[in-house]
């Protein structure tokens, strides 16, 4: 969740600054004395958009270990480093891809997975993790985060986000255009404070859809790197376990409640349509009908 969380927040705050120094610097001349030039916008909205995303991926590892005060233990000579460094290895010779770099930061159970390429990754687990779950548990969690580096998932994220951005920025600015000349019907030959008015309000409403959107997309991602950790360990329970520990419930039998899906396992409101994460009892009932 953190790891998602810092991915689309940055992605923010670049897509902000690109606008900012787009404007100041005059690139956008999509607007022009004849009307809307579509073409021109669509590239401007795909720099916008793609630019965002993918700066933001290649900032991801920094900014993770920035944020977390991490502590990289690759070469530790501690046992229980070294234990975790050899899982992160043993499981991502089984992937095919280099070995990541590993480290440890306080803080509540949890861990992450993170870089912009497979093989120049990174894999980190919490404090919190270590001290609340067993060594088997802890392996499923590390073989969750190297499927995650497998399955290339920050990439797909960052495309799935930079074309999300591409359309919000093209979309927002259409309907400014439409809301400034044909319902307010500003004859100046440059945009009136409609448009601008309804770019950033449009820029906010479509924003949600589209974070929407990319949740769906990465609640999709959880699942795949749950089963690809039950792949690396070689059965299920471990993976089955971890996540029981992780949503509180007893990580021997489980609850007869979870083998039908209700409403009541979810999360409600508009929190579920935003969670990058499925709910627990949704990834134990789906990690145990896999094959």
């Amino acid at each position: 969740m953190k790891r998602i969380a810092l991915f689309l927040l940055t992605n923010l705050a670049v897509m902000l600054v690109l606008s900012v120094a787009v404007n100041l610097l005059g690139l956008n001349r999509f607007l022009t004395a004849n009307g809307l030039d579509l073409m021109s916008l669509l590239g401007f909205a795909a720099v916008m958009g793609f630019g965002g995303a993918f700066i933001s991926l290649l900032i991801s590892k920094p900014m993770a270990k920035w944020t977390t005060r991490l502590q990289l233990i690759n070469n530790s000579p501690h046992p229980t480093h070294a234990w975790i460094v050899s899982t992160v290895e043993r499981f991502s010779q089984q992937a095919g891809i280099r070995t990541p770099e590993v480290g440890i930061y306080e803080g509540a159970p949890n861990a992450f997975a993170t870089g912009a390429f497979k093989n120049s990754a990174l894999v980190a687990v919490s404090t919190g993790l270590l001290e609340s779950m067993t060594r088997e548990e802890v392996e499923a969690v590390i073989g969750h985060e190297v499927a995650h580096i497998a399955n290339g998932d920050m990439v797909t994220l960052t495309l799935i986000q930079g074309v999300m951005n591409t359309f919000v920025v093209f979309l927002s600015r259409v309907i400014g255009y439409f809301v400034d000349k044909v319902v307010l019907r500003n004859t100046n030959d440059g945009p009136g404070i409609g448009y601008y008015v309804t770019t950033i309000v449009m820029d906010l409403v479509l924003g949600v859809l589209a974070a929407i959107i990319v949740a769906w997309f990465s609640r999709q991602r959880e699942f795949r790197a749950d089963a690809g950790a039950a792949h690396f360990m070689g059965r299920k329970q471990p993976m089955v376990n971890a996540l029981a520990r992780l949503g509180g419930l007893d990580p021997g039998e489980m609850p007869k409640s979870l083998a039908a899906m209700g409403i009541s396992s979810r999360p409600s409101g508009l929190l579920a349509l935003f969670s990058s994460h499925p709910p627990i009892e949704q990834r134990i009932a789906r990690l145990k009908e896999t094959s």
